[in-house]
């Protein structure tokens, strides 16, 4: 075995204990940040804040913790991002005892360090991959958030209690685990990723002598659709999500059904990553992006028809599906189309377009759906979702277009 297949192994080893850690920690502003914000504001129209405050969070620590990586190395970028995440975390804690509105504003934009730092995990398993793997070795980072992930949601009752029998109140529980699951989390990155996948491919590639060193994006038209494939998916996905607790609760539907709606969506976010990034190997990126696009207007069209606890599992669960679809084929896009000398700041800039399009989804549900309804809102996501399908089939024929040209031109 190489040296580089070693050190692959090994890394995506690490990165799996973190990402099974960290899936318990983003659970919790998913499953009760809307709640939490509408108990402490009283409003509905404004049940949507948190989303929108952790996603621009994670919008500035997407961009942070790409720049960090681009300077220091992957270890630095991600060790970091999750400890800014548990200490988010506390702060919400904090904030819900002291019934601070100011504290609790600032802790959730720096809780979503956390959502920044998990996604950007995903770029670390590309780094040592072979091209045709890529897909594969991203698949493997985004399932191991499953575990944690879809353990969080249902935790909601236990940690609430055990934040009552503290003094804290019950919604404030799941931000207790979140702290603790980001800490350990940053720990192990810190201690076990070593060396670092993004500084050894950097010495890989300059001891290849290969034309990364020059810095050039060598495919802007596959970078440019990664991003936009990414940033629509996100959108649709945080704006139908972040309400559906809402629209659960006002149909009388408990926390606990709610919880369970919600784990299900995230386990299919991350549980079909494998076949995801077996998909991308196997078809290309720009199809399974298709089909992403395809799967987010049925999500839309389903969550816009459903009261029922069985209906809304349905429709979350391919809501789920397709953001993987998106998110996979996407980061297969841009890990392809930068050089490995610029791709974290590359893959740092595109994830902060990414995060302030789902706080903008965010922030926006709430007033959508307390103006109109929950269903315009599903319906509206799902419109969003069809511009996937025409926006890749244009970057596909201009693609061929300029692949013709550069060949009528060789033979001139």
């Amino acid at each position: 075995m190489t040296k580089q297949a070693e050190v692959q192994r090994r890394t995506l080893l690490v990165l799996v204990i973190a990402q099974v850690l960290s899936g318990a920690g983003l659970a919790a502003g998913i499953t009760v940040g809307a709640l939490l914000a509408e108990d402490v504001l009283g409003s509905t129209s404004l049940a949507g804040v948190p989303a929108a405050l952790f996603t621009v969070g994670a919008a500035g620590a997407a961009y942070a913790v790409g720049q960090i990586s681009q300077r220091w190395g992957r270890r630095a970028g991600l060790a970091s991002g999750y400890a800014a995440g548990a200490l988010g975390s506390g702060g919400v804690v904090i904030a819900a005892v002291a019934e601070s509105l100011p504290l609790l504003t600032i802790s959730l934009l720096i809780y979503g360090s956390g959502l920044a730092t998990n996604l950007q995990a995903r770029y670390a398993g590309a780094d040592l991959a072979e091209p045709a793997r890529r897909g594969s070795a991203i698949s493997i980072v985004m399932v191991a958030t499953t575990a944690g992930a879809v353990a969080g949601p249902n935790t909601v009752t236990v940690s609430g209690d055990i934040a009552s029998h503290w003094g804290i109140p019950p919604l404030a529980g799941p931000f207790m685990l979140a702290t603790l699951a980001y800490g350990l989390a940053s720990l192990v990155l810190y201690a076990g990723l070593r060396p670092d996948p993004l500084l050894l491919a950097r010495e890989i590639a300059a001891a290849a002598s290969e034309s990364a060193e020059t810095g050039a994006v060598r495919a802007p038209r596959l970078l440019a659709s990664g991003a936009a494939v990414m940033t629509m998916t996100q959108l649709v996905m945080i704006a139908i999500m972040t309400m559906t607790p809402i629209h659960m609760l006002h149909h009388g539907h408990s926390l606990g059904a709610a919880g369970v709606v919600i784990a299900v969506h995230v386990a299919a976010m991350y549980l079909p990553s494998p076949v995801s990034g077996m998909l991308v190997d196997r078809f290309g990126a720009r199809l399974v992006a298709v089909a992403a696009g395809v799967t987010l207007i049925a999500a839309g069209g389903a969550a816009a028809t459903s009261d029922s606890v069985a209906g809304l599992i349905v429709a979350l669960a391919l809501l789920g599906l397709g953001w993987n679809l998106g998110l996979i084929s996407g980061t297969t896009m841009i890990t392809n189309a930068a050089p490995i000398q610029q791709r974290a700041r590359i893959q740092g800039g595109v994830d902060l377009g990414i995060a302030l399009a789902g706080a903008g989804g965010g922030f926006a549900s709430g007033f959508i759906v307390a103006s109109t309804s929950y269903s315009v809102l599903a319906l509206g996501g799902a419109i969003i979702a069809a511009c996937i399908v025409p926006l890749l089939a244009f970057r596909s024929v201009a693609d061929k277009n300029h692949s013709e040209r550069k060949v009528t031109n060789r033979h001139k």
